[in-house]
């Protein structure tokens, strides 16, 4: 090999030596000869004013235009009901009755844009925040308390007597208006990323492939996120990549911000390992100054929710703290409390529906109303869940000459079209009705209203992974019954069961109940 070939590398941009930067050409895997790569800088210039270079991804601009626009037109209506509401909502404000311009400036302009101008100094409309995760609304919900306390200090430093009822009304309204506003800008933000594939970040994974293989499927497997990659960068050479498919194109030994500006992309995203040197990582962000281009680093650690991650530097070096799964305490104690509480309730409420499904189950098959058979619970115990039958008495003799015809790749048995489900049974099935007798279960404390799925019992023990889902009481619903119900793959419904067991809480369980109701009317999954 030529000496003004230079070193063989296909990790991150490294700095050279002054002698071979003008010569300097890259030697890969496949024998491609690289173009020059180009010096690497340590930074540019700072500027108080302006940005050297504008963010190559500007999908979040119009979208904030747009959530300025909401905001203030929601706080200008909240003021416009407290005033129609409340007759004395004026008090305070003297000679109203002769010029009212003071009052309305105040109520419609001034008002609104102090909800405006706090809400972006809580970082309510940072491009970090949109689009995904609970952040964008906690920090609705701060700038609401920061509104009140400042209204309450100019009322009593400029000792106006306001009217409680007026303020209080407008505040709420506001807050709650905002809200309802995001919601319905991040619903047509989803929408767009998920039918046109636009307002998304194009990424191009750096790091070795089975790392950014990884990454790739967790990031497309939301759309909502708006992650779109589009190339792989691996540093460990083309020969990794022979004779693997890969869903998009792989390259090595490339300059990445090159790649990425050839790509189309706005973003890097460094997965695992992919900073084989110290201060390689530090050197990339230093070469993407000023270039417009976002990094993100991807740890070796998926299926961790953010409350459980806490970042601590120590010395200029982030370390990541993983906090244990809260699997015991009072939370646990308030989620077994609602649990019973919400069965009893639901039993004493739905009897007439259950009377009216028993008979039209006994009309369509003479047998049995319930189906009762044994699952796996709570650290493995064994009890028999309750469900409304939906099959042919014959069911379970039928099976056998079924089994070749298995939809799915797991423990449970699924058929799109069973023969053996009796007609009111597959509308049972469609709906989810067949499942309400499990509040029984619920309430008897062998079952939770979310949950792990339960799965048969005469299928053996669990093995490996599988059987850390028996840590928590099994549910009605969960998160694979929000994800997919039985078109999830066998790896996929443990994924997501195991990901629940790690990472649950009250208000996520709440989340996943309000989504269970619109997965049940939309009937997806359900066979």
């Amino acid at each position: 090999m030529r000496e003004d070939m230079g070193e063989v590398t296909a990790s991150l941009q490294r700095p050279v030596s002054n002698e071979g930067r003008s010569r300097l050409v890259r030697h890969v895997d496949s024998f491609e000869i690289q173009p020059p790569t180009p010096p690497s800088h340590n930074g540019v210039p700072r500027s108080a004013w302006a940005r050297a270079r504008r963010r190559v991804s500007r999908w979040h601009r119009p979208y904030t235009a747009i959530l300025l626009l909401l905001d203030f037109g929601a706080a200008a209506f909240a003021s416009w009901i407290a005033i129609q509401l409340f007759d004395q909502a004026a008090s305070g404000f003297n000679n109203l009755k002769q010029d009212p311009t003071w009052f309305h400036t105040v109520s419609y302009l001034l008002l609104p844009l102090g909800w405006v101008v706090i809400l972006w100094s809580n970082r309510a409309y940072d491009r970090r925040y949109l689009g995904l995760g609970p952040d964008e609304f906690k920090r609705v919900i701060r700038a609401s308390v920061t509104v009140a306390a400042s209204v309450s200090f100019l009322a009593f430093s400029t000792v106006t007597q306001l009217s409680r009822f007026t303020v209080g009304t407008a505040l709420v309204g506001a807050t709650l208006l905002i809200l309802w506003g995001r919601f319905v800008a991040r619903w047509a933000l989803h929408y767009i990323r998920r039918r046109a594939g636009q307002a998304a970040h194009r990424m191009v994974l750096v790091g070795t492939l089975p790392e950014c293989l990884e990454v790739y499927a967790a990031v497309t497997r939301s759309p909502n996120a708006g992650l779109v990659p589009v190339a792989i960068h691996i540093t460990d050479g083309y020969a990794a990549a022979r004779g693997v498919p890969t869903p998009v194109p792989v390259h090595a030994g490339r300059d990445v911000l090159a790649l990425v500006r050839e790509v189309g992309g706005d973003t890097i995203a460094v997965c695992g390992s992919a900073s084989a040197e110290p201060g390689e990582l530090r050197r990339l962000a230093w070469q993407l100054e000023g270039s417009g281009v976002d990094l993100v680093v991807a740890p070796q650690l998926t299926d961790i929710a953010g409350p459980r991650v806490h970042i601590r530097p120590i010395e200029g070096l982030p370390l990541l703290y993983v906090e244990e799964p809260t699997l015991s305490g009072p939370a646990l104690l308030a989620k077994n409390l609602m649990d019973r509480v919400a069965a009893g309730l639901g039993l004493l409420l739905l009897v007439p529906l259950f009377l009216s499904i028993a008979v039209a189950i006994r009309i369509s098959d003479p047998g049995p109303v319930f189906f009762r058979q044994p699952r796996v619970g709570h650290e493995g115990r064994t009890f028999r869940v309750w469900k409304f039958r939906t099959m042919y008495v014959d069911a379970e003799d039928r099976l056998a000459s079924l089994t070749d015809q298995n939809e799915t790749d797991g423990m449970l048995f699924k058929m799109k079209q069973d023969p053996r489900v009796f007609p009111v049974g597959r509308f049972l099935r469609a709906s989810s009705l067949d499942e309400l007798p499990q509040l029984i279960n619920v309430l008897w404390g062998e079952m939770s209203l979310v949950g792990p799925r339960p799965l048969p019992a005469d299928d053996g023990d669990f093995l490996g992974d599988v059987r850390r889902r028996l840590l928590v009481r099994p549910g009605m619903t969960g998160l694979w019954q929000v994800s997919g119900r039985s078109d999830l793959s066998w790896d996929e419904a443990v994924r997501l069961d195991l990901y629940y067991v790690d990472n649950w809480s009250l208000a996520y369980d709440l989340s996943i109940l309000w989504r269970t109701v619109g997965v049940v009317l939309a009937r997806k999954g359900a066979y």
